[in-house]
């Protein structure tokens, strides 16, 4: 599976798909509103072919919502469906069930099988209507699902999921493998048998705070309603964007470079939200989730596996000459000196070197005297 994306010209046709996607949304609050009030006369959750046949029934007496197609309808309810069984089965770890949204701020709506229609070169009708977009590479393969989307902007993309695409792999065989440690100061410390070296975070967010700032106070002194606090709007959504859009092109260069070096990445699992808590804004900024959802995409393209340690293995305690764990090592202690060897240990760069032992060892590529759980990726 590929999932392509595609940006649709501004047209003033496309307000016919915005008032799609309004729909889409009023169809969404109304399952919501059916699901608790289902609940709460019979204490029951609402099967989803119960909710597809009655919505089915209700969009032949409104008009408006026919703007949405059948297919579109379905995935609406099966999202749903999907969103209560995750809170059924991890309530308890603080998932919540779906909620209502904003109308306005409502995203996207699918379409599976039918209601579009790729016409060649660079147009696609949904509905009765047809569409440009900019075609900035070929559509291969099998198309399984297509998802028109809205950025806070108004702004419409074509997200199209394909099958069976003919790319062929690229491989780089180095025999080589890393481990990882990721830092608030440092972004990333790795260590790769002969050597350990730093990458530091350009931290996109800390560079234009200011800026971001200024615009935010802008926009509080608009009066609600007005036109100048639609554009104060819109320029606030543009620097974020511009700040995500940074953040991702550096992503997307540093796995390629990473995986064009190593055969094997081993990172350390993170709880992501505990550090949020913590750190806040810095955390954000630095974004570890993405990174590693961009890193094990590129690395399953090129043949290369990413290998994650369990979070509660010591690496930054243990002594990496003589595996010596510490009892107590606080965050705020930078380098330490091993009681059982008296080797002097950096804290980033003894983690990144027991990290790259443990996930050696895991893969068969090498042999430590303590091997915790790893998982491959």
């Amino acid at each position: 599976m590929k999932t392509l994306k595609f940006k649709l010209y501004n047209h003033k046709r496309n307000r016919f798909l915005k008032q799609s996607i309004n729909a889409a949304g009023v169809i969404y609050n109304h399952c919501i509103a059916l699901h608790k009030r289902y609940y709460r006369m019979w204490g029951k959750h609402l099967s989803c072919a119960k909710l597809q046949a009655h919505i089915a029934k209700l969009r032949k007496r409104n008009s408006f919502w026919q703007l949405v197609g059948s297919q579109a309808v379905q995935d609406i309810c099966q999202r749903i469906e999907k969103a209560y069984q995750l809170f059924f089965n991890y309530h308890k770890q603080g998932v919540k069930p779906p909620g209502f949204k904003k109308v306005k701020k409502y995203k996207s709506f699918t379409l599976k099988q039918a209601g579009y229609k790729f016409l060649g070169d660079n147009r696609v009708k949904i509905g009765s209507r047809v569409y440009q977009f900019w075609k900035s590479r070929e559509i291969e393969g099998t198309v399984k699902t297509l998802t028109i989307k809205r950025t806070l902007l108004g702004e419409l993309f074509m997200v199209v999921v394909v099958d069976n695409a003919t790319e062929p792999e690229i491989k780089f065989e180095t025999g080589r493998i890393a481990g990882f440690d990721f830092g608030l100061k440092t972004f990333l410390t790795y260590f790769d048998a002969t050597n350990t070296e730093k990458i530091e975070s350009p931290q996109f967010l800390a560079q234009l705070l200011n800026t971001v700032q200024k615009a935010s106070k802008q926009l509080s002194r608009k009066l609600k309603g007005s036109a100048n606090r639609e554009r104060a709007r819109k320029h606030l959504v543009r620097q974020h964007e511009d700040i995500a859009n940074r953040r991702r092109d550096w992503f997307w260069k540093l796995t390629h470079e990473l995986t064009n070096r190593f055969d094997a990445l081993c990172f350390e699992t993170l709880n992501l939200k505990g550090m949020q808590r913590l750190w806040g804004r810095k955390v954000s900024d630095l974004a570890f989730g993405e990174f590693l959802q961009i890193l094990e995409w590129v690395a399953t393209k090129k043949g290369k596996k990413v290998i994650f340690v369990d979070r509660w293995y010591p690496s930054s305690k243990t002594c990496s000459s003589c595996s010596h764990v510490l009892e107590k090592l606080d965050l705020s202690t930078r380098e330490w000196r091993c009681p059982s060897c008296q080797l002097v240990n950096g804290r980033d760069e003894n983690a990144c070197r027991n990290i790259q032992m443990v996930g050696a060892s895991t893969t068969g590529l090498g042999n430590v005297r303590q091997s915790p759980t790893a998982i491959a990726a």
